[in-house]
């Protein structure tokens, strides 16, 4: 009997050293289950609070199981989980408006003398790319290392839910948006290092030490666009 045709394709993929095509389920989301601890419980924002604040502010809330923020709220900032992360793997879901743009932090600081967490913190960026400005930026599109490290493959879902990934493990960084590897980085090597001066970040009076921690805050970017967050969970390395 002649190889069926799926088996003949993965065969000469085989052949030709074609990595697999990226599939759902474990693969996605960092292989085994165990070890995450959910940040989000699905019905209050217990464990978080806003960027040098002890409250939540009121912009964010908790609706049908997701953290939503509202751009039209008086008392907006960035949404910080409590505690600090070394080395961890994140997870969570999200949907932005139309054309919107948001942000995701880690390895950054807080401190009297910081007034956002931009100022040292890394982001993963959220961002519909179609209809935003900085999608013209390619180092500034969704699951982009911000302003350092372009995403190798464009796979964010407009205006639709979208997975992200967030692994920091020591000097490497990965980015993953839904099911697809996106950025690969090491922090501290010469390419990062050249890409740091190279940016925005090369004022290190704006940005002190910027992409030199190996741990500190995580948080969600108020950037003044309605955001949807759902299935946050994150778990050390």
């Amino acid at each position: 009997m002649p190889p069926r045709p799926a088996l003949l394709l993965t065969l000469l993929l085989a052949a030709c050293g074609a990595p697999p095509a990226t599939t759902g389920g474990a693969e996605t989301t960092g292989g085994t289950e165990t070890g995450w601890v959910a940040l989000f419980d699905g019905e209050t924002l217990d464990g978080w609070r806003g960027y040098n604040r002890d409250d939540v502010p009121a912009a964010w809330s908790v609706a049908d199981g997701e953290i939503r923020f509202d751009p039209a709220a008086e008392d907006r900032g960035d949404l910080m989980a409590d505690g600090a992360y070394d080395d961890f793997e994140l997870e969570l879901e999200w949907q932005l408006a139309a054309c919107g743009n948001s942000g995701v932090f880690y390895r950054g600081e807080e401190g009297p003398a910081l007034d956002a967490p931009w100022r040292t913190a890394l982001e993963y960026q959220l961002l519909d790319d179609a209809c935003n400005p900085d999608g013209a930026y390619p180092s500034h599109r969704a699951g982009a290392l911000y302003d350092l490290y372009v995403p190798a493959d464009s796979v964010a879902r407009p205006a639709q839910w979208n997975r992200t990934r967030i692994v920091a493990d020591g000097p490497r960084i990965e980015h993953w948006l839904n099911g697809e590897r996106v950025v690969a980085a090491e922090q501290g090597s010469p390419g990062w290092d050249s890409r740091v001066a190279a940016s925005k970040f090369r004022d290190a009076d704006a940005f002190p030490a910027y992409g030199t921690r190996r741990g500190g805050v995580v948080g969600i970017q108020d950037h003044g666009d309605a955001l949807r967050v759902r299935a946050v969970r994150i778990r050390a390395l």
